[in-house]
């Protein structure tokens, strides 16, 4: 892939077919209702690198403009503005990664690294407890018999803080090349389509999966990952208030607040995460890029085992089997943690960033007096 410092100039070979397809679909217009990616297309009349980042970042990937799109293969003009459009996206990914170096590896090997970064660290903690000598079950003394608490801050606290910095540093450089000038009420326009995910619905029918009718399981699955999400977050927030707030250890009664949250968020993340990777293994191909397959399979597959490994550790919180799936859980939730400025986790920041400012935009006249969909 061609990468030079004068990128706002000179495309990769992938952004070039992005601008290629995006001036087709500027002549034709035929797809301008179905999303938010044909209006921003419609302020532009050429496509420069940071534009078509973010067109790229701004598609749901929905695939009702292929569907409808007249122009797609067979046709010589062999418009597929979904593979292009997802070509783009991936590279940005790597491109605006900090540091950048780790942003193309994950890209080239996600499904492999996701597992072996896993393993490789349940192996470490296993090796680790081993050698201090520590025979706790759950009836004995708890979680922190096996790893120590003072331990599991030091790491988990270290690597989430260096990953929470890595994804500053490429948000910022994101959105730097989206110039656009605040606008009173686009805000909460862009917190209202993003929390919905208003985009999704493909023009009203839904996401495509290839042979079949679109319908909205996508779009619902999305919302359980992302809920389910949300609520571990709160429940690993409160029981961090326990700790030390009240002096309360871990682990908590199974009807106490973070349990609860835990238990529905990781439920939710379960049926989402595995949804969305059965999903991603039928969808057709065409409507992708499949040199992002190990990225998408190791994200959401890492997403499933971190949602399931929780929920089976609440089950046998109280048996022998603790040791094992603690330190099962907590690899892959270690793994989680340094994947996610690399993983399609960014893709959400990403997008929420082009949201807000296609809100933005929408709120300005277009440059060119065109009217838009």
């Amino acid at each position: 892939m061609t990468e030079t410092r004068f990128r706002s100039i000179l495309l990769t070979p992938a952004q070039s077919e992005g601008a290629r397809v995006m001036s087709i679909c500027n002549a034709c217009r035929y797809c301008e209702g179905y999303c938010a990616v044909f209006p921003a297309m419609e302020r532009r009349l050429d496509f420069h690198a940071a534009d078509l980042d973010y067109l790229a970042n701004l598609c749901h990937h929905c695939g009702a403009c292929y569907r409808a799109c007249q122009y797609a293969p067979p046709h010589a003009f062999a418009v597929n503005v979904p593979r292009a459009l997802a070509s783009i996206r991936g590279e940005s990914y790597a491109h605006y990664a900090w540091p950048a170096g780790f942003g193309r590896l994950y890209a080239r090997q996600g499904a492999a690294m996701a597992f072996a970064l896993t393993l490789a660290l349940s192996i470490v903690f296993f090796v680790a407890n081993a050698l201090v000598g520590s025979t706790a079950t759950a009836q004995a003394a708890g979680f922190y018999a096996v790893i120590p608490h003072g331990v599991m801050v030091t790491i988990f606290g270290s690597v989430f803080g260096f990953s929470l910095c890595a994804m500053a540093v490429s948000a910022w450089r994101f959105w730097k090349e989206l110039p656009v000038a605040a606008q009173p009420g686009a805000g909460r326009d862009a917190f209202d389509a993003i929390l919905r995910l208003r985009h999704l619905d493909g023009g009203g029918e839904g996401c495509a999966q290839g042979g079949e009718a679109p319908g909205a399981a996508r779009r619902h699955l999305h919302h359980a990952v992302f809920h389910g999400f949300l609520l571990c977050l709160a429940s690993t927030s409160v029981a961090t208030l326990y700790h030390y707030g009240f002096g309360w250890q871990a682990p908590y009664p199974v009807l106490s607040v973070p349990v609860v949250l835990g238990t529905v968020g990781g439920v939710l993340m379960t049926l989402g995460a595995a949804g969305l990777l059965w999903m991603r293994l039928r969808r057709d191909p065409r409507l992708g890029d499949p040199r992002q397959f190990p990225m998408d399979v190791g994200f959401v597959g890492l997403l499933l085992w971190v949602a399931v490994s929780g929920l089976v550790l609440l089950a046998l919180r109280e048996t022998p089997a603790m040791r094992f799936w603690l330190i099962a859980h907590l690899a892959g939730v270690l793994a989680f943690f340094l994947l996610m400025p690399y993983s399609k986790f960014v893709h959400g920041i990403y997008r929420s960033l082009a949201v807000l400012k296609h809100a933005r935009e929408q709120r300005t006249p277009n440059p060119f007096g065109l009217a838009e969909g």
